[in-house]
Formats: structure tokens, C-alpha cells, sequence
């Protein structure tokens, strides 16, 4: 053999090295599946969404009802806050109020409620939202409905506060105790069969009366459409609510009204319709994440929407048919599960 043979006190280092890489753990995270991680979180998200409402929040309180609508929403997106940070700290869980779907509960359920609301009644709303319907279930994730609609409906406790609503472009007093007039909403007039004393415009603008954050059409699209290009909603559960509210209304209107297609615009533009439908029906937590669950789903809230609409005592039935069906999401969940291609199915599940 040619050259210099190799000691064993140079031999030492390169085994050393060798054997400490051996020894070294090697570095593995183990989580469940899917692994692609994506840059949106839920801050993220509910930012959208709040970006998405503000159209409708400044026209609302600009010139629908004044500044007492901000005011509302801010004291209702403050109590959500803070009942949410009193029970982590009451609880001694992690503080989540960073996330902001606090907030987000709070707006929409602003949106939901009358521009003239006390702002105790608010509060009571807030803490039924968060408290019993959001913290006792979990947490974020864990609940099993919208907070903010199961707040709303809570609130039918107090009838004569939830069942008056001002008219618009009447700034109302900042005060807790309002003196407003209160003005005729087309719900009322669509739930006696009839058309509302609205043109088609008003509909589509605001001109009328109704809860905060619901009058204007167009303003709700807007904030809608956001989300689509943002890719925060997808379009089946609105299309389908949408589309089974229209399909029924033009096919199955009252015996008086001489217009099928007008009747049809007049219950898509009324009413927390669009409101639910864009923001509500589509919270991630409460709805299906299947494709043909959340077309059940939307079907679903758009029959019963139409249904409680038509027979039910009280003239509205987004927030009823959305709660409904937030309870039925994990059984649309199990209809719509895909089928792996090639599968066979055995007799027992043919039977079923």
C-alpha cells in the first residue's frame, strides 16, 4: 500500500462527529392530517369579516339611523370582549380575545337587533352569545350554533324591545331610553301576504325600516363579495339558501299577488335574509364542510326560512332556520360524505 497510513488519533475526531450525528435525535413534527399549512388564521378571518360589515355599519350610521347605530355596535362588540376575557380568567383558560371572533359576535349581533335598542338589552345579548352559547361549549370551535343568532333569538325574551324598529334617516338620541317613531317594516306586510309599501329600489338601497345591519341589499352583497374574492366564504351555502328561498317564493306565491318574480325579489331583499345568508348560514364552525352537506344545509335553511316566513306566528325565520340547521350540520356531514372511488358498498350500508 502507497502513502502515509492514517493514526488512530486522527481517526478520532471524524468518529466522534459521526457518532454524536448518530445519537442526535432526529427533529419530527407529528400532527393529523391535512399538513399544508396555509398563511390565513383565524385574526385573519375575522378581520375579513369585519371589513366585510363596515360598508353596511358606516351607511348605517351615517345615514340610516345616525351615530347612535356605531355606538350600539361598539357596545355591543366591547361586551362581547369583555365577557369573553372575564370567563378565561374565571375559568384560568388561555386568552382567546385575541382572534377577534369576539368581536365579530358582536357586530353581527348589533346587526341584528333594532338601530334603538337599550343598551342593557344589548349586553344581555352579548353574554347569552358568548357565555352560555360559545365559553360553556368550548370555546371557538366547539360550539354547536351561531352565537350571535342564538343571542338574537334569546332576546325575543324581551318582545316589545325586539318587535319595534325606527324609521330610517331619523338620527336617533345617544341615550339608553329612546323616544323614535317606529316605522313599518316589509316583513310585516309580506307576512300577511301582501307587497310592501317599498319600491323595489328601497329594497335594494336602505330606505327602510328594519334592524341595524339588514336594510340595505346592496351594501350586504358588497361586504358579500369581498369575502368571495377573499375566499373567506364559498358561494354553495349562499347560492343554495338564496336559490331555494327564490325558487320557492316565485313558484308558490300568495293568492293575491298578481307578480311572481316581484314577490320574489321582495322576500330575497327582506328581512335579515341576505344578513344570514352571507354571514351567518356560512360560520365555519356550525356549518357542514362537506360539498353536498353545505348544499343540504342551504336547501335546508331556505326551506324552513320560507316555511316559518309563511305559517310561523312572527313574521321573520332566518334566525330560527339557520339555528335548526346549525344543529342538524353533522348529519348532512354523514350524507355527504364522499364516496372513495372504487369502494364498494356492503349490504348493511345499502340497507341504510
Amino acid at each position: 500500500m502507497s502513502g502515509r497510513p492514517t493514526k488512530k488519533s486522527e481517526q478520532r475526531p471524524e468518529r466522534r462527529q459521526e457518532d454524536g450525528a448518530a445519537r442526535r435525535p432526529a427533529k419530527l413534527t407529528v400532527a393529523s392530517s391535512p399538513h399544508m399549512a396555509g398563511r390565513d388564521s383565524t385574526r385573519m378571518l375575522m378581520l375579513d369579516v369585519l371589513i366585510a360589515l363596515m360598508p353596511a355599519l358606516i351607511f348605517s350610521g351615517c345615514y340610516f339611523f345616525g351615530p347612535r347605530a356605531f355606538v350600539v355596535t361598539a357596545v355591543s362588540a366591547a361586551g362581547c370582549l369583555a365577557f369573553e376575557l372575564l370567563f378565561n380568567l374565571a375559568t384560568r383558560r388561555a386568552q382567546t380575545i385575541g382572534d377577534l371572533s369576539a368581536v365579530v359576535t358582536g357586530v353581527l349581533l348589533a346587526f341584528t337587533l333594532p338601530a334603538d335598542v337599550p343598551y342593557w338589552v344589548v349586553l344581555v345579548g352579548d353574554f347569552f352569545a358568548i357565555v352560555i352559547v360559545k365559553q360553556l361549549f368550548g370555546g371557538l370551535g366547539k360550539n354547536f350554533m351561531n352565537p350571535a343568532l342564538a343571542g338574537r333569538v334569546f332576546l325575543f325574551s324581551f318582545p316589545a324591545v325586539m318587535s319595534s324598529f325606527p324609521a330610517v334617516r331619523q338620527w336617533l338620541d345617544l341615550g339608553s331610553t329612546v323616544d323614535a317613531v317606529s316605522a313599518a317594516t316589509p316583513m310585516a306586510a309580506l307576512h300577511d301576504g301582501a307587497i310592501p309599501a317599498f319600491t323595489l329600489q328601497e329594497m335594494f338601497t336602505g330606505v327602510r325600516g328594519g334592524s341595524l345591519g339588514e336594510v340595505s341589499a346592496a351594501l350586504l352583497l358588497l361586504g358579500g363579495a369581498y369575502l368571495v374574492i377573499r375566499r373567506v366564504v364559498r358561494l354553495r351555502i349562499p347560492v343554495c339558501y338564496l336559490g331555494t328561498v327564490a325558487l320557492l317564493s316565485y313558484f308558490f306565491p300568495p293568492a293575491g299577488v298578481a307578480d311572481p318574480l316581484e314577490w320574489m325579489l321582495y322576500q330575497l331583499m327582506s328581512g335579515g335574509l341576505l344578513l344570514g345568508a352571507v354571514f351567518m348560514a356560512t360560520d365555519y364552525v356550525t356549518s357542514p364542510v362537506t360539498r353536498m352537506g353545505q348544499v343540504y344545509y342551504g336547501v335546508g335553511c331556505g326551506l324552513l326560512t320560507v316555511f316559518l316566513r309563511t305559517y310561523g306566528s312572527y313574521p321573520e325565520g332566518v334566525a330560527f332556520a339557520i339555528l335548526i340547521m346549525n344543529a342538524c350540520a353533522w348529519a348532512f356531514d354523514k350524507w355527504g360524505k364522499p364516496r372513495p372511488y372504487g369502494r364498494v358498498r356492503s349490504r348493511r350500508e345499502a340497507a341504510e
